[in-house]
């Protein structure tokens, strides 16, 4: 072969991008497909753990629930549990993808906690009016009394006197419209409870001044709801 017919050759095999082209090079890259913008990363498999472990939390958490106390609970420094937080409250909103709840992720108190979406209200508040009983029941009526005698009161103080679990009996008497909440300890997030104005028209009263006295019914006369100070009635 001659050495123009050589040169020609070369120059062909250039142009083409033939066999002997180097991978990668300009050519190749240019003839690669342009490929869509990557979407928004998913959480990766450690961080849908801790989500999910936030999650089962709030769901059974009867009060708001702090970045810190969260944090404690799942072993997570707090600025990933943070980020949890924010990708649940997306995720329940629907804003990565997938279906809005009917219940969403809301900060109150200095903490987090899960709440019905006020659009539904009127569907849940059906509901309670059709499934609650029409009387109270004995562990309802004692646990009306004790928030009656001693608010603002919050759930502990609650199960401290009364040495039971009161979380679903409370839940029925706030359902019920016989007590509400009155507010959220700055400190621990623990919610005060206090009787309604409901309470006082079932009651056939004006004001919780009007309540009988607590101490005759109790057996010394001294405990029990007497361990305010300055009130010796217990009544507050």
């Amino acid at each position: 072969m001659t050495d123009d017919a050589v040169h020609r050759t070369a120059a062909h095999v250039a142009h083409d991008g033939g066999a002997g082209a180097e991978p990668g090079g300009a050519d190749e890259l240019d003839a690669a497909p342009h490929t869509a913008p990557h979407a928004a990363p998913h959480a990766a498999p450690l961080d849908v753990a801790v989500d999910r472990q936030i999650e089962a939390i709030l769901m059974i958490a009867d009060e708001p629930q702090s970045l810190v106390s969260l944090a404690a609970a799942v072993g997570a420094p707090v600025p990933v549990v943070r980020q949890a937080v924010e990708r649940l409250v997306a995720d329940f909103d629907g804003l990565v993808g997938t279906v809005r709840r009917g219940f969403e992720l809301r900060e109150v108190g200095g903490g987090w906690r899960f709440y019905v979406r006020a659009d539904l209200d009127a569907v849940v508040e059906q509901f309670v009016e059709a499934e609650r009983p029409a009387r109270l029941s004995q562990a309802a009526l004692e646990t009306l009394a004790v928030v009656a005698y001693k608010q603002p009161i919050t759930r502990s103080q609650i199960a401290s006197i009364r040495a039971v679990n009161v979380d679903g009996v409370v839940r029925t008497l706030v359902a019920r419209g016989l007590i509400e909440e009155s507010f959220t300890d700055a400190e621990t997030g623990a919610i005060n409870y206090v009787t309604s104005d409901l309470l006082l028209q079932q009651l056939g009263i004006n004001s919780l001044d009007e309540l009988p006295l607590i101490s005759p019914l109790l057996e010394d006369g001294a405990g029990g709801f007497e361990q305010n100070e300055g009130i010796p009635d217990g009544r507050t």
